[in-house]
């Protein structure tokens, strides 16, 4: 039987090496698209451990941090997209 804090564990390890591989594109890319995905995919990355903290410490709160930080991360990305396309 496979231990539900050892698929935690294993997931969090597969996040922070997501995380670490969003950030070398993101200093690293190429062009502005490719840093405007990495920023994107970090912090499509970093919700799922912010929620991970909260099952770990049994703290609710964060979860509400995750929902805010989604709302915040989709209208910046949704922001620099508009003013890539258009321009200010």
């Amino acid at each position: 039987m496979i231990d539900p804090t050892m698929i935690l564990d294993l997931s969090l390890v597969l996040a922070a090496a997501a995380a670490l591989l969003a950030v070398w594109r993101l200093l690293k890319g190429p062009g502005p698209a490719n840093r405007a995905v990495a920023m994107d995919v970090l912090s499509l990355v970093t919700m799922p451990m912010i929620a991970a903290l909260a099952l770990t410490t049994g703290r609710g709160i964060y979860l509400d941090v995750a929902l805010v930080y989604a709302v915040l991360s989709f209208l910046g990305i949704t922001a620099l997209a508009r003013y890539a396309d258009r321009g200010l």
